[in-house]
Formats: C-alpha cells, structure tokens, sequence
C-alpha cells in the first residue's frame, strides 16, 4: 500500500495483511485559483493509527475533511471502506480542535446526539451513552452542562461522542492541543486505552511531531504548501500498550524523532519563508 505514487511505502508490520479503510488516490484539492495539495496518495489500513504532520498551511486539515466528505476534490477519488465519498460520511468519527459540545445540552444529551440521528430509540441511547460515560471516566457528570466541566472532561464527553456509534474512521484535528501539558497526556492515554480495544482506522493530523510518534503506527509528512504532497512515511515501531509520556525516554523514540524532524525541519523552514 503506498503512500507516494513515485514512491511506494509498505503499511507498518503487523498491518500488512489488513484491508484498506481509507484510500486517497491522486487527490488533488484547489479553492479557486490556489491549490492546497496536489496528487496526494494516501492509504490506511483497517485498525491503522496514521499520524499526519506538515508545516502550517500544508493541507492537513484539508485531507481530513475530504474523507469526512466536508470537502469535495478537484480531483481524483477517497474512498472508505471501497464506498467511494460522495458527501458527508456517516461512517466516521471526527474528534475536533474546539469543542464540539452543544452548551446547552448535558454531558449525555450531547453523547446521545449521533445515536439519535441515526433513529436509534431513547431507552437504548439512554443507556448506551451511559455507559460510554462510564467508560472515558465521567460516570456522575451525566447532566453536567459543559460549561461545568474541566477542559479534559470535555474532552472526554468528545471522546464518547465520537466513539459511540462504532465508525469505522476516527478523524481527528489536532484534539489535544488546547489542554495542558499533563492532561493531554492523560487524554492520549485515555485515547489509546479506548482506540486498543476496538482498533479502528485513525487519522489525525498534529503540529506536534512528539505526540505524532507516542500515539501513531505511522508517521506521514506533508510538504509545505501551497500544492503540498506526501513526501515521506515512517513506520513507528513501538510497542504497544504504550504510556505515551513514558515512551518519549524510549531511545527509539528519539532516534524516531530525529529521523522525522531532519525531513520535517527543511517544509517547516520553506513555509516561514514563504511567508515573508
């Protein structure tokens, strides 16, 4: 499975055998005249944890709502689960940078919500967003409004929102970057602990290349835009169960970041420049 038409990259070991859930095949995304990225090929396997890093500006964002079907290609094709996207998906779930909650909806009225698009009856919503509640932490925060609860609980109601109806995508878009440095490593944890047991196709996209390579299976770069593309892909070959603040002492981990950055440093160099 390749990430580069030019230039074939293998899916890490251990998802060789998987089947494709998410394919992007010669994508290209313009808005009028300017180009964001252009013939981007990117493949992730079913159970894939794929971590996306670039420069600001390089498309990232763009790509991942292509496959939500928020945004329609100029060109080529993505498809989920070999259904090609033609609008949006009801198939995935979208883990965002702000939060996401309804205000005036309680903890469970707002994990209730995907459910009840999806005619799922009251009594089993009801008793389904329970136990997702339960499951990320916040049994007793039901009817809690969000404006009072912490960042990381909020979060966490994100988290059940998402993963409640079993999508077989899980988009993310840089979902930690607003907390604080020790509970985002609680959510990344609680993120993997949750991810573990269901092993569903991830892609996120971070400005954070330390969190790329404590959560990914995978690390692929973007070029510096405008018309950015796949340069490169890393396999991430950690152990898993991981606790991702103890990993990062791991010396594989710092070979790992070092080996990432020296492709990374040269995009992130040219976008500054194209800015002055």
């Amino acid at each position: 499975m390749s990430l580069a038409a030019v230039n074939p990259m293998p899916i890490q070991t251990g998802q060789q055998n998987a089947k494709s859930m998410v394919s992007i095949d010669a994508v290209t995304m313009s808005f009028g005249s300017y180009v964001a990225v252009q013939d981007v090929n990117l493949t992730v396997a079913d159970g894939e944890f794929l971590a996306i890093v670039g420069p600001t500006g390089c498309g990232k964002s763009t790509i991942l709502n292509a496959i939500a079907g928020l945004l329609k290609p100029a060109s080529g094709t993505v498809t989920i689960d070999d259904t090609p996207v033609k609008g949006v998906q009801n198939d995935i779930g979208y883990l965002f940078q702000q939060d996401a909650l309804l205000p005036w909806k309680t903890s469970i009225e707002n994990v209730e919500l995907g459910l009840m698009f999806r005619g799922v009856g009251a009594t089993e919503r009801r008793e389904r967003s329970m136990s997702w509640l339960a499951k990320v932490g916040l049994k007793g925060f039901e009817h809690r409004y969000p404006h009072q609860l912490s960042g990381g609980q909020r979060k966490r109601v994100q988290m059940a929102q998402a993963l409640i109806a079993g999508p077989k995508v899980i988009l993310m878009d840089e979902p930690f970057s607003a907390l604080d440095i020790h509970t985002r490593h609680l959510m990344q944890n609680e993120l993997l602990r949750l991810w573990q047991e269901e092993r569903r196709a991830v892609v996120m996209i971070t400005h954070d290349l330390e969190e790329a390579i404590a959560l990914g299976d995978r690390v692929a770069i973007l070029a510096a835009g405008p018309r950015s593309r796949v340069i490169e892909s890393f396999p991430v070959d950690l152990e898993r169960p991981r606790d991702v603040a103890e990993i990062k002492l791991d010396p594989r981990f710092m070979d790992l970041y070092r080996n990432i950055w020296a492709s990374l440093r040269g995009e992130v160099e040219k976008s500054y420049e194209r800015r002055d």
